[in-house]
């Protein structure tokens, strides 16, 4: 049987450069389309920079609903491998669930991650609608999707229109690991949450600054965009921020 073809601008990229490598992680039901200039933007800086596909994401709802959260690590881990064959320093960025991973990653290897970058990473949905999907039954395969939530006009996030149930047991059981590994985070945090936030609650930002066990955690509210920041009215100062704290880290 044939793998289903990948959207146009869901495409994973490599952007070589020098030996400080940054892995930006597309979130849940999304693709690298949403994670890709922000990787130019760093990119741009000088330095390296991976926007792996999560398997299942990027062709169709029915795809994804055959993956796991355990598929969804392992295509972080094979892009973590491919940064550390050229790369001395390594730090990880992402949006939403792709922001669980940067924390759920920086815990499971605190000799690799030098630091995490979560942008509306979520590790608590305080949703009653989608909890009600997680475990119950006879429900159908899927339900409406909740991509593209943007404050500028006119852009539009490459997500499935429809999220396939299955996932939602998937996604509960990674927030809820990730929650509990917390503490574990020992390298600097750069943890961004926009105010406004139709998909994941913001008080996630200021819950994950609670447990983290890092020393040096930074936090910024974003005043000017909502869940998809990365193509939001914000991009330019999530790029700064983040360069910035590569920098102030990295020493490059």
């Amino acid at each position: 049987m044939n793998e289903e073809p990948i959207l146009p601008g869901a495409e994973p990229f490599f952007f070589a450069g020098n030996d400080v490598g940054v892995l930006v992680c597309h979130g849940f039901t999304g693709s690298t389309q949403s994670m890709r200039p922000l990787g130019e933007h760093i990119a741009k800086a000088g330095y390296t920079v991976i926007g792996p596909r999560l398997k299942g994401h990027g062709v169709s709802p029915a795809a994804m609903a055959r993956t796991t959260a355990s598929d969804w690590i392992a295509s972080v881990e094979e892009a973590l491998a491919t940064l550390r064959k050229s790369c001395s320093q390594i730090f990880m960025v992402g949006l939403s669930m792709g922001g669980t991973l940067s924390l759920y990653m920086a815990a499971m290897h605190p000799d690799v991650i030098k630091g995490t970058v979560p942008i509306n990473g979520a590790v608590q949905l305080n949703s009653a609608d989608m909890a009600g999907l997680a475990l119950a039954t006879g429900l159908p395969d899927t339900v409406p999707g909740i991509g593209s939530d943007i404050k500028a006009p006119g852009i539009q996030e490459l997500a499935y229109p429809e999220v396939p149930v299955a996932a939602f047991r998937q996604v509960y059981a990674l927030m809820a690991v990730t929650h509990d590994l917390l503490p574990r985070i020992k390298c600097p945090a750069l943890v961004m949450t926009s105010r406004e936030d139709h998909v994941v609650d913001p008080s996630n930002g200021p819950r994950i600054v609670r447990r983290l066990g890092s020393s040096r955690i930074d936090f910024r509210w974003l005043d000017n965009s909502y869940h998809v920041a990365t193509l939001d009215h914000d991009l330019d100062l999530i790029a700064q921020e983040t360069l910035s704290f590569i920098r102030s880290i990295a020493g490059k």
